[in-house]
C-alpha cells in the first residue's frame, strides 16, 4: 500500500501525456508480489524493500516529493531518484517532520539525486540522513561555497558526487573535519578558479579518488595534492593551470588514474618523473599553452604497464621509446604534435588488444600495416603527410575497424575492394586526398554498417551509386568535388535514412531527378555546381526537415515552387541558373538565408510575408523592378543584403534606416549561433576487456567509485555556408565564423533616385555599403560618420552634390571609399584613413580640389561655391540655354534660305508649291 501511495503521488506531479508510463508494473493484482516490480529490490528474508528505483520521469515545473512517503520503508539501503535535468525534482518537502524527515531511514546507504533540479534548500533533509555513506548530487542547480558544513553531520560519508553543479568559492581546512572519512570526491564541472582555494582537500588523507576536471581553475599545480598518498585516482583536466608539472608526482605511488590533459602546463615535463608509479594504467597530458613538451629518456623502462596512453600536444617529435615496452594498451592518443617518422605498425603488433590509435595531425609517413591481422577498432591517422597507395588488404588485417579517418593526407590510386570486408564499419573518412577510379563493387556491398561517408575532394569516377547498394543506414554521404559523371544514380533512391548528401562539385548531367523529394528525413541538400537541367520539383520544396538546400550553379530553368513547407528554418542556394518568372509572395515564410543571383526573374521584389527570419537576402544580377518595398524596412535579422544589377527604382526607404544590421542578430550578442548544417553523432565505446572492473563504467581501466572518463567515437557531419557578396571592389567568398561578422548593404546598379537618407547613417554595424551606379542626387550625409565599423562605402557614379563631410575622417575602419563621378565639389578632407585614399576615389568631380587630386585649393582658376552660388550656377546654366536654343534656331533659317538661293529642282519645287498654296489661298478668300 505504501508503494502504490508513492506511485499515486508521483503520478500527480507528472505531465499529464506521461502518466502511463509512471512505474507501470507497480499494480494492485491479487496473488502479485510487489517485489518483482520494476525498480524495487526487497530483502530475501524479511521480505521488506531494500532499494527503490524510480528516476528518468517527466515531471511538472516545480515539483517537490514528500518525503512523508518514504517512512513506511524502513529497511531501504538504497534510494534512487535520478532524473532528466530539465524535467525532474524541484525540492522536498515534509509537512510533519520538516528537515529531519531521512532521519527515519536509518538504514539509508546510498541516496541518488541526479539531474534534477535541487538547489541549496535541499542540504537540510540531507544533513538528517546520518547514515549515507554515498551521495550523488551530480547536475543539479546547486551554488555557493563546498557545502561542507551543510552536511556536517554526514561522519560515515565515503563518497561524495557534486559534479555538474555551480560550486565556486574555497575549500577551508577547518569546514572538510566533518568529512574526513570521504574516499571519493568529485567536483568536475563546478566554477571553482584558484588552485591555491583547496587546502581543504588536502586535509582528507583518507581520500581514494579526486576529480577536479573541468572547472576554471588557474594558478600552479595545487602542490599540496602530492601529499595524499593514498590517491588510486587525480583528475585535474579541462582546468587554466600554468607553471610546470611538479617532480613531486612522483610521491604518489598508488596512483593508476592520472589525467592532467587541456592546462596551460609549460615547460619540460619527463616521464621518468613517474618512474616510482608501478601501479599507473591511464596517462593524460596534453596543454594549450604550445610551450609544453613532455620528454623521455630513449633507455628508460616503466614499470608500469600502461592501458591507456594520452599525449595530445606535447611538442612530441617521436613516438616515445618507453611504448615499445608496453604490451597491454587499449588506447593511445598521440594527436597533434611533430611527430615525423613512418606509421608505427609495431603499436599494433606489440599490443594485441589496442582498440583505438589516435595519431591525427602530425607528419608521419609511410602508411604500412602489420603482417598479421588485428582487432583494432579506431584509427585515426588524418591530417599527416601520407603519400603512398593506401594498402589494398587494410580489410583482411583491419576487419573490426569501425571508424577510420585517413583525411587530409596525400593517398593515393583506387580504393581498395578489401574494404568491403569491413561488416561493422560505420564512419568512413578519405576526403582530401587523390583517391581515382570507381568505387568497387563489394565495397559497395558489403559495408553495411555505413552510417557516415566522406570521400570529398578526391578524383573519384564513374557514375553517382547506378545500382542500389547496401548502404540501407547512411545518414551521411559526402561525395562532392570529384569527377563524377553521368545522370544521378538510381542507387541514391535505396538511402531512405538520408540526412546529409552533398554531390555537387561534379560533372553530373541529365534532368533534375523528381525522387530527390523522396527523402523523409532529409536536412541537407547541396547539388550545386554541376550541369543538371529541367525544373526545381515541387516535391523538393515539401521536405519536413529540410534545413539546406543548395542547388546553385546548374541549368535549371522554370519557375521557383512557391513556398517551403520544412518545419525549420532553411538556407536556400538557388543562383546561377535560368530561373524565370516573379519571386512567389509565399516563399520567405520559412527562409533565412535566399540566393537568387544571376537568374532570369523578373517583376516586383515581393512584399516579404515574414520578415523576422531572413539573416541574407541575395537578389542581384536578375531583371527585378520597381521600387524597393517597404516591407524590407522590417527586416530584424539581416546581416547581407544585395538588390545590385536590378531595374529598382524610385527613392531608397527612409526607414531602410531601421533595419536591425547586427542589432539584434547573430553575429555578437549569440556568437555560438551558425549558419552552417551539422549534425553530431555519438556512440559511446563499450570496453571489450574482460580485466575492466570499473564501477559502473565502461571504457575504463582502473577499478573506480567515481565514473571515469568513458571514450566515446564523435562522428561529425557539416557543411559551410559559403555566401559571396561585394566589399572593397572584389566580390569575395565569407564562410564559416566570418560569416557571422559581416553586415553590408549593395543597391547599386539601379535606376535609384532621389537623396541618400540620412537615415542609413544608423546602421552603425554596417561593414559595406555599395550605392554606386544610380542616380542619387543631394549631399552625403554627414550622420554616415556615425558607422564607425564601416570598411567600403561606394556612392560612385550618382548626380550628389556639395562637400564631402570631413566627420567621414572618423571612420578609422574605411578601406575603400569611392565618391568618383559625381557633382561633389569643395576640398578633400584629410586625416587618418583619408590620407590613404588616392584619385581614383574622386575621379569626375571638377569641383574637389585639394589632395590626392592635382586641383590646387588656392588656384586663381579654382572657386569653390558657396550656397548662394549654386543657385546663381543654376540660372547661369537656363540662361546659356535659351542662347543656344536662340542661336539653332537662326542657324536653322539662315541654312533654308540659303538652299533656296539655288537654282536646283528641291528649290523650283518649293517655290511651285507656294505659289498653289498661294493661289489656293487667294481663290478661297476671294
Amino acid at each position: 500500500m505504501a508503494l502504490l501511495n508513492l506511485k499515486r503521488y508521483v503520478v500527480s506531479v507528472t505531465e499529464e501525456d506521461q502518466t502511463e508510463y509512471v512505474l507501470p508494473t507497480w499494480t494492485n493484482e491479487e496473488k502479485m508480489d510487489c517485489c518483482h516490480w520494476e525498480g524495487l529490490k526487497c530483502n530475501r528474508t524479511s521480505g521488506r524493500v531494500i532499494e527503490i528505483v524510480f528516476g528518468g520521469l517527466y515531471l511538472k515545473e516545480n515539483s517537490h516529493l514528500n518525503l512523508s512517503l518514504l517512512h513506511p520503508f524502513e529497511e531501504v539501503q538504497r534510494l534512487d531518484l535520478s532524473n532528466y535535468e530539465d524535467k525532474g525534482l524541484s525540492g522536498l518537502f515534509d509537512y510533519v517532520e520538516g528537515y529531519k524527515s531521512l532521519r527515519r531511514l536509518r538504514n539509508l546507504e546510498v541516496l541518488y539525486l541526479t539531474e534534477n533540479k535541487f538547489n541549496n534548500s535541499i542540504f537540510p533533509f540531507l544533513n538528517a540522513a546520518t547514515s549515507l555513506t554515498t551521495l550523488f548530487l551530480r547536475g543539479n542547480k546547486m551554488d555557493g561555497h563546498f557545502p561542507a558544513k551543510e552536511l556536517r553531520d554526514l561522519t560515515n560519508l565515503k563518497l561524495l558526487d557534486l559534479s555538474g553543479n555551480n560550486f565556486s568559492g574555497s575549500i577551508r581546512v577547518r569546514d572538510m573535519t566533518p568529512l574526513k572519512q570521504l574516499k571519493a570526491l568529485d567536483l568536475r564541472g563546478n566554477k571553482f578558479s584558484a588552485s591555491t582555494d583547496l587546502q581543504g582537500i588536502c586535509e582528507l588523507k583518507n581520500l581514494l579518488e579526486l576529480d577536479f576536471s573541468k572547472n576554471k581553475l588557474v594558478g600552479n599545480f595545487p602542490l599540496c595534492l602530492t601529499s595524499l598518498t593514498r590517491l588510486r585516482v587525480l583528475d585535474l583536466s579541462s582546468n587554466q593551470l600554468t607553471g610546470t608539472i611538479p617532480f613531486a608526482l612522483g610521491n604518489l605511488k598508488s596512483l593508476e588514474y592520472l589525467s592532467l590533459f587541456d592546462n596551460n602546463f609549460e615547460g619540460l615535463f619527463s616521464l621518468g618523473s613517474l618512474t616510482n608509479l608501478s601501479e599507473l594504467r591511464v596517462l593524460k597530458l596534453s596543454s594549450k599553452s604550445n610551450s609544453f613538451q613532455v620528454v623521455s629518456e630513449s633507455s628508460w623502462k616503466p614499470k608500469f604497464q600502461l592501458s591507456v596512453i594520452s599525449l595530445r600536444s606535447c611538442i612530441l617529435e617521436k613516438v616515445p621509446p618507453f611504448l615499445r615496452y608496453q604490451k597491454e594498451l587499449h588506447e593511445i592518443y598521440l594527436s597533434d604534435n611533430r611527430i615525423s617518422e613512418n606509421f608505427p605498425s609495431w603499436l599494433l603488433a606489440n599490443n594485441t588488444n589496442l582498440e583505438i590509435l589516435h595519431l591525427k595531425n602530425n607528419s608521419f609517413t609511410s602508411f604500412q600495416l602489420p603482417s598479421s591481422g588485428h582487432s583494432l577498432i579506431f584509427l585515426d591517422v588524418s591530417v599527416n603527410k601520407f603519400n603512398n597507395i593506401f594498402p589494398i588488404n587494410i580489410g583482411w588485417i583491419l576487419p573490426s575497424l569501425r571508424y577510420i579517418n585517413i583525411s587530409n593526407n596525400g593517398f593515393h590510386g583506387e580504393l581498395p575492394s578489401s574494404l568491403g570486408n569491413m561488416k561493422g564499419i560505420e564512419f568512413l573518412d578519405i576526403s582530401h586526398n587523390s583517391f581515382h577510379g570507381k568505387l568497387p563493387r563489394n565495397f559497395l556491398e558489403g559495408c553495411y554498417s555505413l552510417t557516415i561517408l566522406k570521400m570529398s575532394h578526391n578524383k573519384l569516377s564513374g557514375e553517382i551509386l547506378p545500382k542500389a547498394t547496401n548502404f540501407t543506414d547512411m545518414l551521411v554521404l559526402s561525395m562532392d568535388n570529384n569527377q563524377f559523371t553521368g545522370n544521378i544514380g538510381q542507387g541514391l533512391r535505396s538511402l531512405r535514412y538520408m540526412l546529409l548528401l552533398d554531390i555537387s562539385n561534379n560533372n553530373l548531367t541529365g534532368v533534375f531527378p523528381s525522387w530527390f523529394g523522396d527523402f523523409p528525413y532529409m536536412n541537407a541538400l547541396l547539388v550545386a555546381n554541376n550541369m543538371l537541367e529541367g525544373e526545381i520539383p515541387t516535391a523538393l520544396f515539401n521536405i519536413t526537415y529540410l534545413q539546406l538546400l543548395d542547388l546553385s550553379a546548374n541549368m535549371l530553368s522554370g519557375s521557383i515552387p512557391p513556398r517551403l513547407n520544412s518545419t525549420n528554418q532553411v538556407a536556400l542556394f538557388l543562383q546561377d541558373n535560368n530561373l524565370s518568372g516573379s519571386i512567389p509572395n509565399t516563399l520567405l515564410v520559412n527562409i533565412r538565408i535566399l540566393d537568387l543571383r544571376n537568374n532570369r526573374l523578373s517583376g516586383n521584389i515581393p512584399e516579404l510575408i515574414n520578415t523576422q527570419n531572413i539573416n541574407i537576402l541575395l537578389l542581384r544580377g536578375n531583371n527585378l523592378s520597381g521600387r524597393i518595398p517597404r516591407q524590407l524596412c522590417a527586416l530584424r535579422s539581416i546581416h547581407l543584403l544585395d538588390l545590385a544589377n536590378n531595374r529598382l527604382n524610385g527613392s531608397i526607404p527612409l526607414c531602410l534606416g531601421n533595419t536591425s544590421f547586427g542589432s539584434f542578430c547573430l553575429g555578437k550578442e549569440n556568437a555560438s549561433y551558425s549558419y552552417d548544417v551539422g549534425m553530431a553523432f555519438t556512440d559511446v565505446f563499450p570496453s571489450s576487456t574482460p580485466d575492466s572492473t570499473s564501477t559502473g563504467n565502461v571504457g575504463t581501466y582502473v577499478k573506480s567509485l567515481l565514473v571515469l572518463d568513458q571514450f566515446s567515437m564523435d562522428y561529425e557531419a557539416a557543411t559551410q555556408t559559403k555566401i559571396e557578396f561585394a566589399t572593397k571592389h572584389r566580390y569575395d567568398a565569407y564562410m564559416g565564423g566570418n560569416l557571422r561578422y559581416l553586415f553590408g548593404m549593395d543597391l547599386s546598379e539601379n535606376e535609384l533616385s532621389g537623396e541618400v537618407p540620412v537615415e542609413l547613417g544608423g546602421l552603425l554595424e554596417l561593414y559595406a555599403l555599395n550605392l554606386s551606379h544610380n542616380y542619387l542626387t543631394g549631399a552625403i550625409p554627414k550622420s554616415f560618420s556615425g558607422m564607425k565599423n564601416m570598411e567600403s562605402l561606394d556612392l560612385s557614379f550618382n548626380r550628389l552634390q556639395g562637400h564631402i563631410p570631413p566627420q567621414l575622417t572618423e571612420l578609422s575602419s574605411l578601406a575603400v571609399f569611392n565618391v568618383s563621378f559625381n557633382n561633389l565639389s569643395g576640398v578633400i578632407p584629410l586625416g587618418k584613413q583619408f590620407n590613404t585614399f588616392d584619385s581614383q576615389s574622386y575621379l569626375g568631380n571638377p569641383l574637389l580640389c585639394g589632395k590626392p587630386t592635382n586641383m590646387s585649393c588656392e588656384s586663381n582658376n579654382f572657386h569653390e561655391p558657396d550656397n548662394g552660388v549654386e543657385a546663381e550656377e543654376t540660372t547661369i546654366d537656363m540662361v546659356s540655354f535659351y542662347w543656344s536654343l536662340a542661336a539653332a534656331y537662326v542657324t536653322i533659317l539662315l541654312g533654308i534660305f540659303t538652299s533656296l538661293s539655288f537654282d536646283s529642282p528641291w528649290s523650283r519645287l518649293w517655290f511651285y508649291n507656294i505659289d498653289a498654296f498661294i493661289h489656293k489661298a487667294g481663290n478661297f478668300l476671294w
